[in-house]
Formats: C-alpha cells, structure tokens, sequence
C-alpha cells in the first residue's frame, strides 16, 4: 500500500513511517520542512497542510493517510485553529480528491467542546470534521506516549539532569497510563492496512496506571538521579510555561501541557468505542522500555533556548 502521514518528520511520524517502510510499503511524508535525519527510502514533501492543490498532488496514488500533524503550543501562523482545525479539513479534502480510501486521526485522550482550553477544543472539533466527513476513518484517543524521540522521557530526563528538584503539577493524586510508541504505531497499522477499526474512535493507553510522582521516580531510578518530589500550585506551572514558550525551542512545558497534567490522563471523557482485547497495548512502563527511549544524557542549555534554535535552523 502508499501511505502519507501528516507530520510526518514529528515524534510519532517517524516511528508510524519506520514500520511501514519494514513491512514493505510505500510512505510518503508530508511535514513543514525537511528532516535530515528521514532515510532516503521515503518520499518527503515539505509543504506543510496550507495549500489543499499541494496536499492534493502530495496524495495521489495513496490507500490511505495518518493525519498525525498538531502543536502544543501556538507560534505565529501556527494557531490550534489553522493546525488541527484547518489543517484537518485541508487534509480530508485532498484525500478524498486523490481518492484515499482511508484517514486515522491522532487525537488526545481528553479532547472535548467547551473546556476552555484551546488545545482541547481544537482536537475535538478535529475530531468532529472526520467523523463528519464521509470517508473511513479511525480516531485515535491517545494520552502520554513515550520512545526514542518523545517529548516526556526526553524533558524529563533533562530536568533531572538539570534541577535539583521535580515539581509536580498540583496537589491532586492524578494518573496517567504511558503507552509505548510501539504499541502506538501497531494498531494503527492495523488500522490502516488491514481495515481494523472502522469509523471508530478508540482510547489508546498503556496497560499501567501511574501517578506523575511514580513516573519521575522510574526515570530518575533509570539515570541514576535522586530529586526533591514536591507538589506546587497549577498556577505556578502556568507561569513557568509563559516563559518557557518565549524562552525554549522546545518548552520544558508549554500551557496545552500544564493543563493536560492537571487533570487525570487514564480514562477518555467522552465516550467512545472500546479497543478490542487483542489490540490493546501490553507493553508496561519498564526499565528496558524507558532506557530504549531515553536521549543522550544532558542538561539544558543554550542549545535549546528559542532564539539560538532560529538562528540555526532558519
């Protein structure tokens, strides 16, 4: 089969396009710049999911397309509304023009309406559009996904290398299931190849429920790390997140994060189809699987602040 994944050159399009390329089919990567460290066996078209002509040819000839394109922060054109929204009804209408025959949607495990939280509402409302639209589809509900090249084992592990000190994010006792991307990237491969879950919207979490505190202790265990675990007030988050947005290429932690942590990440709130037994994620939250993922051992630096990122990468 030809396959094109949206943010394809992100965390979870490298790992979805890596398996697909070993199982014998043929990727096409659709991104806003190119990724140098993408293998030449996959076609990369960097032209981001503005241009609907564009997104159009980029899709000719694909089976099906992984929508896996989304922020978590908002950077001048690149607004929750243009990416998951706009971007999302760009992308079903190039597919169906190209005559794809099925879409899967990465979404968030607690998307919903009216929430005051723009990330939230925005995943939601691409939710809406593909379950709306026509073609097949299946909705992925995710919640913390970790590996090699993830976002939590690799700011968490900095910040323990780093800090002194963990803060929690609040003091209620919330919990979180890691899912492997492994795990991740099977079922939707199923999905797309063999037509599993069809016009579903499934929840997809690891088989381990754990709390923050539990999740920063593992790691630190792992890097050989003892922090300070305290809770601190959601607000005091919030403010850090304000300057790490204006100060960091990648935010230790960006506002959609805090307020992503500030609630319990274990169960759905709207409800939606169950995944079957035999594709539910296995893999637990172990020492093997968090040293798999985990980056080269490091602090933060000048290397990651914003500024000194734009220049490099202009």
């Amino acid at each position: 089969m030809k396959i094109a994944i949206t943010g394809g050159t992100g965390f979870v399009g490298r790992h979805l396009a890596k398996r697909l390329v070993q199982l014998g089919h043929e990727v096409v990567l659709i991104s806003r710049g190119v990724d140098k460290r993408e293998p030449t066996d996959m076609q990369v078209c960097a032209i981001g999911l503005n241009n609907i002509v564009e997104l159009t040819e980029a899709l000719q000839g694909c089976d099906a397309v992984a929508h896996l394109a989304g922020i978590n922060r908002e950077i001048g054109s690149q607004t929750y509304a243009n990416v998951h929204v706009q971007g999302t009804a760009n992308v079903l209408q190039a597919a169906q023009v190209a005559g794809a025959k099925k879409v899967i949607l990465l979404s968030f495990l607690r998307a919903r309406p009216e929430c005051g939280s723009l990330y939230h509402e925005s995943k939601w409302e691409a939710e809406e559009l593909v379950r709306n639209f026509g073609l097949d589809y299946t909705i992925f509900k995710a919640g913390v996904i970790y590996g090699k090249g993830d976002h939590m084992l690799d700011h968490i592990s900095h910040a323990l290398h780093t800090f002194p000190a963990f803060l929690l994010v609040g003091f209620k006792k919330l919990t979180m299931r890691p899912l492997a991307i492994d795990d991740l990237t099977a079922v939707m491969v199923k999905s797309l190849t063999e037509g599993k879950l069809s016009r579903a919207c499934v929840p997809i979490t690891g088989p381990e429920e754990l709390t923050l505190r539990e999740v920063a202790c593992r790691i630190s265990a792992v890097i050989g790390r003892r922090p300070i675990i305290f809770p601190v007030p959601v607000w005091v988050h919030y403010a850090m997140a304000w300057v790490f947005e204006r100060t960091m290429a990648i935010p230790l932690a960006a506002k959609a994060q805090v307020r992503i942590l500030s609630e319990s990440m274990s169960e759905p709130l709207k409800a939606c189809d169950e995944l079957p037994h035999d594709l539910l994620p296995q893999t637990r939250f172990t020492e093997v699987q968090i040293k798999l993922g985990l980056p080269e051992p490091g602090r933060f630096g000048l290397k990651d602040c914003l500024r000194r990122s734009v220049r490099l990468n202009p």
